[in-house]
């Protein structure tokens, strides 16, 4: 045996003699000390951060909490915690609702301490999906599908495992080559062994490691993961309606914003039309409004009295007057286009007598 071995050996032993022979005052006394140190260091956990997760810890890897330490570290703190300890902290503090807290902490559990929102926090966790191996007996969770590739596999008794799959295989240069997209596991299917080994000699992992949220404690309110759901899609439409109904109520107080400004201009000038068109003003924007809306109410009374009157009621029809209503409206237009080219024409005059004017002195 080698010396330095050897010497590790003797003060591994002699470590062990000295604690047997260390009083069981003393052992408690340390035990306890080790706990309350941990106590206060949870407490600083608690007190520094916004909220906490609780995940199932139940027969879940190490390796989906190295994924989540790697790259969320700026997002979660975990620690694992036993559950009195973590429940001592908590009553120390004076939180509320501890006693309805302590019934999720039971069996294995990791704590994530975050400074996001309980419901940031969820939908952040729920994207999280790490490959894992998986076990013989296990179910697959989902299709697995192998593309046509170079498997480095060497011909044998597993070519007889790609034939009961229904994989296309070649041999070529010595290995086994797919040679088309085959799907070798469905879901539901049960792993066995020989398919365990076929999974990891082609490198693939379709086990997902997704944390198992319990619940989550925010500012003394336990929130149970069924009620962390959040419908993005039907909080977006509450938006919407919410600024819908704002810029509504903003444009109707003429709230000094340009957005707003903008809008409550437009609805004045509409109004003002619809006005002018009752009180029958005429103006160049509300000749066509008055006109039509005359029409509309001649139509109305002619309808009214047709029944009464029967010479009316060859004009009565929905036709004539949308006839007269469109005729009225090509007057307006052309009355309008008459007007505009009068304008230029004056235009154009008054810049003949200034050109006269310059060149006669």
């Amino acid at each position: 045996m080698k010396a330095k071995l050897r010497n590790k050996l003797e003060t591994l032993v002699k470590m062990y003699k000295l604690s047997k022979e260390m009083p069981k005052e003393e052992k408690i006394r340390a035990s306890i000390q080790r706990k309350r140190v941990i106590v206060e260091e949870t407490k600083k956990l608690i007190e520094s951060y916004k909220a906490i997760i609780i995940l199932d810890n139940t027969g879940v890897p190490s390796k989906l909490y190295r994924y989540i330490r790697q790259r969320y570290s700026d997002k979660f703190y975990i620690k694992m915690v036993k559950n009195t300890v973590f429940l001592r902290a908590l009553k120390e503090l004076s939180l509320p609702n501890v006693e309805e807290l302590a019934k999720y902490l039971k069996g294995s559990n990791m704590i994530l301490f975050t400074n996001l929102n309980s419901f940031e926090a969820k939908l952040l966790l729920d994207k999280i999906a790490v490959p894992h191996k998986i076990k013989p007996g296990e179910k697959i969770e989902h299709e697995i599908v192998v593309p046509p590739m170079r498997t480095e596999l060497k011909p044998g008794p597993i070519m007889s495992l790609f034939g009961k799959l229904k994989v296309p295989i070649q041999v070529r240069d010595g290995v086994i080559w797919i040679m088309r997209e085959s799907i070798i596991a469905r879901p539901g299917d049960v792993a066995t062994p020989e398919l365990v080994s076929l999974f990891e000699k082609l490198g693939i992992e379709p086990k997902m490691l997704k944390p198992k949220i319990k619940v989550a404690y925010e500012k003394g309110l336990v929130i149970p993961v069924e009620q962390l759901v959040v419908d993005i899609e039907s909080t977006k439409n509450q938006i919407l309606e919410g600024l819908k109904i704002s810029t509504a109520f903003a444009v109707e107080l003429v709230i000094p914003d340009p957005n707003v400004i903008k809008l409550a201009i437009s609805r004045a000038y509409i109004r003002a039309c619809s006005l002018a068109s009752e009180l029958g003003v005429v103006t160049r924007d509300t000749a066509s409004l008055v006109f039509s809306a005359a029409l509309r109410k001649a139509l109305a009374l002619a309808s009214a009295l047709a029944s009464k009157i029967p010479e009316l009621a060859s004009i009565a029809t929905p036709q004539t007057i949308q006839q007269q209503v469109v005729v009225e409206e090509k007057k307006v237009e052309e009355k309008k286009a008459e007007e505009k080219e009068e304008e230029k024409k004056e235009v154009s005059e008054e810049q003949l007598a200034e050109g006269l004017a310059a060149l006669f002195g």
